[in-house]
């Protein structure tokens, strides 16, 4: 069992939450193989526009891959590629 990259202390609640959804999301991505296209791209908005930055999008991908062994760009690179 791991923790997700987030920074509690930095993002306000309804953030954290969405964060943690998204990389939920990554996961059953994954493992399942299964999930919901447009609600998997549509949680990568809401992140983004959370995170900020490119650097900080990088920064978190690298930790949570580290963390899960599932990487956020590949993921949502073969999701959008479909």
């Amino acid at each position: 069992m791991y923790s997700y990259p987030i920074d509690y202390l930095y993002y306000e609640q309804e953030e954290i939450i969405v964060m943690a959804e998204f990389f939920a999301m990554i996961e059953d991505a994954n493992v399942q193989k299964k999930v919901d296209k447009t609600a998997l791209l549509k949680k990568y908005n809401e992140y983004r526009k959370i995170v900020g930055s490119i650097s900080e999008e990088k920064s978190l991908d690298k930790e949570f891959e580290k963390l899960s062994g599932y990487s956020i760009f590949r993921t949502i690179k073969k999701y959008k590629d479909q």
